[in-house]
């Protein structure tokens, strides 16, 4: 009895990927192997080439059962053995089966550094077999990666050698998507000049070329995020609204990121009561009953009715949401700052003397933060006072008036002529 053909090995495995997803392995495993071992013929007829395509459909068979099973060890095993059937492989076609299996990677739970250790040794084989565009691809992702992984002085590292190959090269498509990720870097590491220049370049590059609708999203939503840390929030808003709109037309992911950061816009610039008529456009209400969405308008409402104890309580009920994203958690914690600061004046002005412990039990919160804040207030001259630690009181003045009078004294001198012993030159 003849050994059966690939094809027939792939419609076995096919048929037992459900009820056996053991031996459903172990036929794509032996369609493989048989595909190594005649990996030296030389033989290109119509016999091979089909053989070619069964052993590819082998692979991302294969690659979607590791993927299905949660097996990230696995599929780093299959895309480094598998190199010797690429090599028998057109540039392109490789290209695209590593980047379609590294894809895999992409539902499995806390598989980054097994990804990135992958990746590292697939862009020394991408080397060692001079595939240039692969490697440049390969490191791409790989900065993403680290990126993702808070892992920002690796990343400027290979930026850095990326940018002065790809400027070589003249990639421009490459060159924006490396930008970005070098303004993305920047950004997270704090340095907000260097994010912006970077994000310059990016436009700059993308401007000379045709910008596909998902990297010009992304190159929107940076632009809304950097302004946005400038407290720009109404400029912030319009771009992170272009993102949202090309993001929704795609059907991507990241649409619900880019309404979130919108309704964030919206509760900074004090006006939370358009957060609910914002949801009722076209684009937003398939998104309005899901938690991240009522996160952003528990916030609004807490921060419309300015009660410090609702904004707590949302922060705690919706942490996850809330806290995952840096962009949402640092703004909310200035947003947070602003309202105790706005409770805190609330309290006090009435009184001429106040008991610090009065107040934090107002606030609801404790009394060496409030004393650490009413501190901070009169530092930055909000507030016009002094706190007496003996008493544990805060003693309050007048906002002193301006002395216009030094002025008056002043300007008659200083709008003579000099004598001419005091001029130089």
């Amino acid at each position: 009895m003849s050994a059966p053909t690939p094809a027939e090995l792939l419609t076995q495995a096919e048929a037992a990927v459900t009820t056996n997803p053991a031996h459903a392995e172990a036929l794509y495993k032996q369609i493989l192997n048989e595909a190594a071992a005649s990996a030296s013929d030389e033989l290109r007829n119509e016999e091979s080439a089909q053989s070619l395509r069964e052993q590819e459909t082998a692979l991302l068979k294969l690659g979607e059962l590791y993927r299905d099973q949660k097996n990230a060890q696995g599929l780093a095993e299959i895309i480094t053995s598998s190199r010797a059937f690429m090599s028998s492989t057109a540039k392109a076609k490789t290209a695209k089966l590593i980047r379609t299996l590294l894809n895999f990677f992409t539902p499995i739970p806390n598989s980054t550094p097994l990804q990135i250790t992958t990746l590292q040794d697939n862009i020394t084989w991408s080397k060692r077999e001079k595939r240039i565009f692969l490697k440049h691809s390969l490191e791409t992702r790989l900065v993403a990666l680290q990126l993702e992984a808070g892992q920002y002085k690796q990343a400027l590292g290979m930026i850095e050698g990326l940018l002065a190959e790809l400027k070589r090269l003249d990639d421009k498509m490459v060159l924006t998507e490396v930008h970005l990720l070098e303004s993305r870097v920047y950004r997270g590491i704090g340095n907000f000049a260097k994010a912006k220049a970077a994000l310059t370049s990016a436009r700059t590059a993308a401007n000379s070329i045709y910008c596909p609708p998902p990297l010009q999203s992304a190159l929107d939503l940076q632009s809304g995020i950097l302004h946005a840390e400038d407290k720009d929030y109404t400029t912030a808003y319009s771009y992170f609204f272009e993102a949202f709109e090309n993001m929704s037309a795609q059907g991507e992911e990241g649409a619900l990121g880019a309404l979130k950061y919108m309704l964030l816009c919206k509760v900074m610039l004090n006006l939370p009561e358009d957060v609910t008529s914002l949801l009722t456009i076209k684009l937003a209400v398939k998104y309005a009953q899901l938690r991240e969405v009522e996160s952003m308008r528990a916030i609004a409402l807490a921060h419309q009715a300015r009660n410090l104890a609702d904004f707590e309580r949302v922060l705690r009920e919706y942490k996850d949401e809330l806290s995952s994203d840096p962009t949402i958690r640092s703004h909310l914690a200035a947003l947070y700052d602003t309202l105790l600061e706005q409770n805190l004046l609330r309290i006090v002005e009435p009184y001429s003397v106040v008991e610090i412990a009065y107040v934090a039990e107002q606030v609801g919160q404790g009394r060496q933060s409030v004393e650490a804040k009413l501190s901070q207030m009169i530092l930055d001259k909000v507030l016009h006072g002094v706190l007496d630690q003996g008493r544990g009181c805060l003693i309050l003045f007048d906002e002193p008036e301006a002395d216009v009078r030094l002025f008056s004294y002043l300007f008659p001198f200083f709008s003579r002529p000099f004598p001419s012993f005091l001029l130089i030159g």
